[in-house]
């Protein structure tokens, strides 16, 4: 069998950090040789988080294929340096809508379609297979929510299914779990740890690790109480505490042995690992030299999960000039023309990030145009891209009614609006740029001397484009247009020449932006601040 599998669920409560105790693994197990994917098994109905509130779910992580997915998978991109799929997010919606599709197309040949054994087969079938791999590939499975949750039975029964067919060696189950310390009496508490594992093993499954969060170190007679109850060896039980930098976390699990465990379990050969790369960015991010300020304007400052990729990415950056980055979170419906220098004369750049709707737009604008004006150094992601366009054709090229035709329809210069051929497609769904897409840059750009190559890809994830009819009177006012597709028809990239750091694109870079290997964009613009920093 070239593939193993770790399943990794969680009990008492959400929030207990599953996904980054299961992406920590990821980065120890690739780090003794092992080839490592990960999957998200989200137990919402929904399709994809694609439509969800980021107030309510997050960001929206797309990966390279164009899938939109849970902001977990941002973390295990982030943790195992490897580009997951559309494969990679799987929801109860995705599983009920091939089911109930295939029962409408006879598949089930007029049967009675229930839970088990159909809605658990197609699980089954969705977890990561490759038999065409000559090397031992281990899948790390997440399954969000927590044992007991209604939704989660279906999951839950198709891992016991499994774990019975592949063999409990090649099929094992991490279980992290809440240890709380009550103040009053002070201690410790085994009770929701062994209340969550009951309840799984009344589902038929035995965890075999058990991952233990918890504010104070277990001693002894704890763990040894847990393995007691929980018919785990003593060995097996891990504690998981806090941590200063979230990437810190895979070394402090390899001194809890974790990945020993887990190759014990599968029966796998447990190396050496190779993490002195990692324990040099861990290094550098604790000790930094210097700090910068950037502003990150936005409409859902209140939940800092909206825009988690583009705040890891600029910490990102920080690490390669050894400098601690300050994020001062800007609601962008506060700012004005007015009040906007209260904002802004303390910082050392400026991001606008991506987003959806009007709201809080004129704000965006009133930014962009001050980090223009008072040269700081000014990234622009996606929308920020386009309202970087809006507020130059309004104050430099003097459209003053420039706007995006999706935010207002009645614009005379739609210098941001669909390209021809989406016209009359109602589904937004359809018109969305989902993905991966090249973009060809200009050699004499600025954008060219950050990538350092000419042909690059990022991926997207927007429904407008820069309207080419103003292509001419952007350039001729000083905008270089310094990313283009290959076929020459639509804009990625802008820069202003005369301007210290003014960079914008329309993709998404934070996406691919690692802890050890920052995104150029980032890394520069970071770079760009500590310099402004210098010198102000």
């Amino acid at each position: 069998m070239s593939v193993k599998y770790v399943f990794v669920t969680g009990g008492v409560v959400s929030g207990l950090g599953k996904g980054i105790t299961a992406a920590s693994l990821g980065r120890l197990l690739k780090a003794r040789g092992y080839k490592v994917t990960m999957q998200k098994f989200d137990p919402y109905i929904n399709i994809d988080p694609g439509t969800m509130n980021p107030v309510q779910h997050g960001e929206v992580f797309v990966t390279e294929d164009g899938a939109e997915t849970d902001l977990d998978l941002g973390h295990y991109e982030r943790f195992i340096d490897e580009s997951l799929t559309q494969n990679s997010n799987v929801t109860t919606g995705k599983v009920y809508w091939n089911v109930l599709t295939r029962e409408r197309r006879g598949d089930f040949g007029g049967g009675t379609v229930q839970v088990i054994p159909h809605i658990t087969d197609e699980i089954k079938s969705r977890f990561h297979h490759n038999p065409n791999s000559s090397d031992t590939e281990i899948a790390i499975i997440e399954v969000g929510g927590t044992v007991g949750d209604i939704e989660s039975q279906p999951f839950l029964e198709a891992i016991r299914q499994f774990q019975h067919e592949v063999g409990h060696e090649n099929a094992i189950l991490i279980h992290v779990t809440l240890v709380p310390y009550l103040k009053v009496s002070g201690e410790l508490k085994t009770k929701p740890t062994q209340a969550s594992v009951k309840d799984l093993q009344g589902m038929g499954i035995q965890p075999d690790i058990i991952v233990c969060r918890s504010e104070l170190p277990l001693d002894d007679g704890i763990r040894s109480k847990i393995a007691q109850f929980c018919n785990v060896p003593k060995t097996h039980v891990i504690q998981n505490l806090d941590v200063e930098v979230l990437y810190e976390l895979p070394l402090v699990m390899e001194e809890e042995h974790l990945a020993q465990v887990a190759c014990e379990s599968l029966h796998l050969p447990c190396p050496e690992p190779d993490l002195k790369d990692w324990a040099a960015m861990i290094d550098n991010w604790k000790h930094p030299e210097k700090e910068v300020t950037i502003a990150l304007v936005g409409k859902y400052i209140q939940l800092h999960d909206a825009y988690i990729s583009v705040v890891e990415a600029l910490k990102h950056g920080g690490v390669v000039s050894r400098a601690e980055v300050h994020i001062k979170w800007v609601d962008s419906e506060l700012v004005t023309d007015e009040n906007v220098s209260e904002y802004f004369n303390d910082v050392d750049g400026i991001l606008v990030p991506g987003g959806f709707g009007s709201r809080g737009i004129e704000g965006k604008i009133s930014t962009i145009r001050y980090a223009r004006e008072n040269n700081i150094p000014f990234l622009g992601l996606c929308l920020g891209m386009q309202m970087a366009i809006v507020e130059f054709a309004r104050h430099v090229v003097g459209f003053d009614d420039a706007h995006s035709a999706e935010l207002d329809e009645t614009t005379t210069h739609p210098v941001i609006h669909l390209m021809p051929e989406q016209d009359g497609i109602e589904d937004i769904g359809g018109t969305l740029r989902l993905g991966s897409y090249p973009c060809v840059l200009d050699k004499s750009s600025k954008s060219y001397e950050v990538y350092g190559e000419e042909l690059i890809h990022e991926r997207h994830r927007h429904r407008y484009e820069v309207n080419n009819d103003y292509r001419d009177a952007l350039t001729k006012a000083g905008m270089t247009l310094s990313g283009i597709s290959p076929d020459g028809r639509i804009v990625e990239m802008i820069e202003i020449p005369t301007h210290p750091w003014f960079i914008a694109t329309q993709a998404h870079p934070e996406l691919k932006s690692r802890p050890n290997r920052p995104h150029p964009l980032f890394r520069e613009f970071i770079h760009a601040a500590v310099e402004h920093n210098k010198t102000n």
